[in-house]
């Protein structure tokens, strides 16, 4: 071997993560929001980037607050819609609704604050009765008093300490007379979800056709007693891109109308892209050059999703014209290959962007499903399986339902889909269906 000291050159080609070409990337995978939100950051910081006010109004807080008055009263006759699903009614001032505050005392009524607010938004009461006492300098029999007056209030399970305890409390207030009912929520739970109902029946001495009747009453109740007072704006999502059905064919093209125009500030480049300050020269260049790569990211951002959104039109005609059945199996990296590009970046692409479709508006990963194989020569998509397996199940007979090697049989002859029962019980699992056992209905 050759251990000799020296200097040699020698000529290599490597990829290099540069800043611009790491924006890029980053651009290509941003939501509208966020790219909104970065050209919005972007203009702050280059003063050669300009917002068109036509679609980002700029706010001037001495003109907004002299106009606050008209502009809600505007906001209110105009948009009395869209402020129906922003009402909202506290959970706090529910219960307070309910009682008559004469006859609670301040004490009382910081507790039962406390207790509130040491509620989950399901309705839980997750705190501890001894540290409320001590946070509260009262007694835990006071604490534990205001509990059980919290628990009697609607909506019926709210201050319960756990699931149990809330089903008891709906089972107490809704259906009093039902002993076995409560006496298998407090004393059977897991064994009656788990459905071990044939040696709880021996055990209790009552039929599983009374079991079945517990079931029933029991899958009523609200697990999340409080839920309707958490409160969400209602949201809106609004397509990427917008597949429609014309005399043609199929057209596809990008919706980029709520991405804010951006206009290169001439004036302020000519002013001092002359002056002789060579800081000031080198800035203006810099920001010059930031420009002009931002508005190439912006445009190949649009030709990335446009090429992609139009490969998935091409590969999927059946689906826009007939209907969601009619998705056919399409994965990433088909699509990457056909259009010369990795699949990481179709993965980017359709990162959390959504397509308006004649059948509505969906996220783009919809349309990627992996192959199943079929007796036929064609193959179908995991979806379609899924969807098969949906209708075997919701068509079974509740007191014999299938198996799962039963769906698995009848999938193959009567759809002409092999799959194997491993995958019918991950599938069945992904669509939130229990097992057979669990299924089984006693009448």
């Amino acid at each position: 071997m050759n251990f000799k000291q020296g200097l040699w050159q020698q000529q290599t080609l490597k990829l290099t993560m540069t800043q611009e070409l790491s924006q890029a990337i980053a651009l290509l995978q941003y939501t509208t929001q966020e790219l909104t939100v970065f050209l919005e950051d972007k203009a702050l910081e280059n003063p050669l980037i300009q917002i068109e006010p036509g679609n980002v109004q700029p706010m001037d807080p001495l003109r907004d607050r002299s106009r606050g008055k008209s502009k809600k009263a505007v906001k209110d006759r105009n948009d009395w819609i869209e402020q129906i699903a922003e009402s909202s009614f506290s959970l706090e001032e529910h219960v307070f609704s309910q009682l008559p505050l004469n006859d609670l005392s301040s004490a009382d009524i910081k507790i039962l604050r406390y207790l509130i607010r040491n509620c989950e938004v399901s309705g839980y009461f997750t705190g501890d009765t001894n540290e409320a006492a001590v946070a509260l300098k009262t007694t835990i029999s006071e604490v534990e008093g205001i509990l059980a007056l919290l628990q009697k209030l609607e909506p019926a399970g709210i201050g319960a300490r756990d699931l149990k305890e809330c089903l008891l409390l709906q089972l107490q207030r809704h259906h009093p007379d039902n002993q076995l009912a409560q006496t298998i929520v407090t004393d059977h739970f897991l064994s009656f979800v788990d459905k071990k109902w044939k040696a709880l029946a021996r055990e209790l001495g009552v039929s599983l056709k009374e079991f079945q009747e517990v079931f029933d009453i029991i899958q009523k109740l609200n697990p999340k007693p409080c839920e309707n007072f958490i409160y969400e704006k209602t949201s809106f999502v609004i397509p990427d891109a917008i597949i429609e059905k014309t005399t043609d064919g199929i057209a596809v093209r990008t919706y980029d109308d709520p991405l804010p125009r951006i206009t290169f500030n001439e004036n302020y480049y000519k002013q001092f892209s002359l002056n002789e300050d060579p800081t000031v020269s080198r800035f203006i260049q810099e920001k010059f050059q930031d420009f002009q790569w931002i508005m190439k990211s912006i445009e190949q951002r649009k030709e990335t999703l446009t090429k992609v959104v139009m490969k998935i039109a091409e590969k999927q005609p059946l689906f826009f014209q007939k209907g969601p059945e009619y998705l056919r199996p399409m994965t990433m990296k088909e699509v990457a290959g056909e259009l010369g590009i990795h699949e990481s970046t179709v993965s980017r692409v359709v990162r959390e962007k959504y397509v308006q479709t004649p059948s509505g508006t969906f996220e783009l990963r919809t349309f990627f499903t992996s192959t199943i194989q079929t007796t036929a020569e064609e193959n179908t998509s995991s979806a379609t399986v899924k969807n098969a397996i949906a209708s075997l199940i919701g068509n079974e007979k509740k007191q014999k339902p299938l198996s799962d090697q039963d769906i698995v049989d009848l999938l193959e002859n009567g759809e002409g889909i092999v799959v194997s029962r491993r995958t019918v019980a991950k599938y069945r699992d992904q669509l939130g269906i229990p097992s057979s056992p669990k299924r089984k209905r006693y009448e």
